[in-house]
C-alpha cells in the first residue's frame, strides 16, 4: 500500500512557506492505518518494547494503533499544564523561544523498555526531549517511530544513538 499516496499536503499552513504534511487521510483510511502500524510494529518487534510512549497529540493515535500490534499498553507525553498527575518535566528549545512537554512519574517504570512513536519527525526537538523525560524515569528506549520523516530539516540525526524508522520521507518541502 502507497502510504505517501494518503498524506494531504497543505500549503501556507500554519504560515506561508510552510507545507503542512497531514495524516487525516491516513488515519481515516482503516486499511491504511492498519498497514502503516503493522509496518512500525514489526519494525521495532524484536526490540521488545515494553510500553509504547505516543508524543502529543497525533502520536496518541499512531501510538495506540502500534501498541495493540505489540501486546502493549501506552503511555502519554503531552503539552506543559495537560496533565492532572504528579509528572516529570523537560523544557527544550524552539527557533524563537521554549516549549515544555510533560509525562505523569509512573507512565514509565524503570528499566522498562520504551518505545517512542510520533506521526512526524521535523527539528527532532520535541522528541529529543520525550526521550529526556523517559530516560528521566528510568526507561530504556528501544526506538523511536514515526509516520513521516521531514528528512531536510534533519531531526532524526539527533536521535542517531536510537533505532530510528520512518515509513514515509520528504526530502525537500
Amino acid at each position: 500500500m502507497d502510504l505517501k499516496a494518503l498524506i494531504r499536503s497543505v500549503p501556507g499552513f500554519p504560515k506561508p512557506g510552510i507545507v503542512f504534511r497531514d495524516i487525516t487521510p491516513l488515519i481515516q483510511n482503516g486499511a491504511a492505518l492498519d498497514e502503516a502500524a503493522a509496518r512500525l510494529a514489526d519494525h521495532f518487534r524484536a526490540a521488545k518494547p515494553e510500553i509504547v510512549v505516543g508524543i502529543e497529540s497525533r502520536g496518541f493515535v499512531i501510538g495506540t494503533a502500534v501498541a495493540l500490534k505489540l501486546g502493549t499498553g501506552v503511555a502519554l507525553v503531552r503539552k506543559q499544564g495537560k496533565l492532572p498527575y504528579k509528572k516529570l518535566r523537560v523544557e527544550y528549545a524552539l527557533e524563537y523561544g521554549t516549549d515544555t512537554v510533560e509525562m505523569h512519574v509512573d507512565a514509565v517504570k524503570p528499566g522498562q523498555r520504551v518505545l517512542l512513536l510520533d506521526d512526524l519527525i521535523a527539528t527532532g526537538g520535541t522528541t529529543v526531549a520525550a526521550a529526556q523525560l523517559v530516560e528521566q524515569a528510568g526507561g530504556k528506549i528501544v526506538g523511536c517511530g514515526f509516520l513521516i520523516d521531514l528528512a531536510f530539516l534533519k531531526g532524526a540525526e539527533k536521535l542517531k544513538k536510537y533505532d530510528v524508522c520512518s515509513l514515509i520521507r520528504y526530502d525537500e518541502e
